[in-house]
């Protein structure tokens, strides 16, 4: 699979709780945290949920 890389932009305050568990779990903890993944379709699921949120590269 590819990999790509997730950098947080937008914070997470006054989002939902769903919303901020999700970006937790794909490891982004603060603004320009970036963390490179797999893209498996899980992961491309939780980066769809929370794309408002996230700029997506491929690495």
């Amino acid at each position: 699979m590819a990999k790509i890389k997730i950098t947080q932009i937008k914070s997470v305050i006054d989002r939902s709780e769903r919303q901020k568990r999700t970006m937790q779990a794909l490891g982004l903890r603060k603004i320009s945290s970036s963390v490179v993944v797999e893209a498996n379709p899980a992961i491309i699921g939780m980066v769809r949920a929370v794309n408002h949120l996230v700029a997506i590269e491929k690495v």
